[in-house]
């Protein structure tokens, strides 16, 4: 058994919706244990999620906004995702050394960039035994279909999230500065301007 994510891009936005009803019908057979499915749409460079649905055995409530997905989703359409870019892969990619890089792309970058501009997609969490049941239940439509392996993208999300969490540990401490820089200068400017007071009231001005 293999744990997938799958990314399937539709050009019909209904199918992706017909598609994801099929797999609410049958989250689980011989072949195949879905976690989560979910269905999303890039606008203006923003992910959005439009409907979805997590496995009732693997679920504490009926949300489908958290785990490795909605994470997954988080990122894309977050700060980092939508900052970076292109180069983000660059920097989530920090594990791979930096001569091996033009081979290995990050797979949140692939993840993102296989995603245009008003498509439809699902992104699905999945234990797979045979790929071939999934594929043909998403191949009744018009799809496109690419997997990632489940794991090594859970160990991006996790330093994404990280990278995140520095980002903005910087970007306070250089809000702290300039504050900082800007209330000395203005401490100066306005001693200045006491001492041409008092030097004026010295000269009977």
């Amino acid at each position: 058994m293999k744990e997938n994510l799958i990314l399937a891009n539709y050009k019909v936005e209904s199918e992706a919706y017909q598609a994801l009803s099929q797999l609410k019908r049958e989250p689980a057979n011989a072949n195949y244990t879905l976690s989560q499915a979910v269905i999303v749409k890039k606008e203006n460079g923003a992910l959005n999620i439009m409907d979805g649905f997590v496995n009732g055995a693997a679920a504490g409530d009926d949300t489908f906004t958290g785990g490795l997905v909605g994470s997954l989703i988080g990122i894309l359409g977050g700060p980092l995702g939508v900052l970076l870019g292109g180069s983000m892969g660059m920097l989530i990619g920090g594990a791979v050394d930096a001569g091996d890089m033009a081979d290995h792309t990050s797979l949140l970058e692939k993840a993102g960039d296989s995603i245009l501009d008003g498509e439809t997609a699902i992104i699905l969490l999945a234990q797979e035994e045979y790929e071939t049941a999934l594929t043909a239940k998403l191949n009744s439509f018009d799809v496109s279909i690419i997997r990632f392996d489940a794991a090594e993208v859970a160990a991006e999300v996790e330093h994404a999230r990280e990278v995140e969490k520095q980002m903005a540990k910087e970007a306070r401490e250089k809000m702290r500065e300039e504050r900082s820089e800007a209330f000395k200068e203005t401490v100066a400017r306005k001693s200045e301007e006491l001492k041409t007071w008092f030097s004026r009231l010295g000269k009977g001005e």
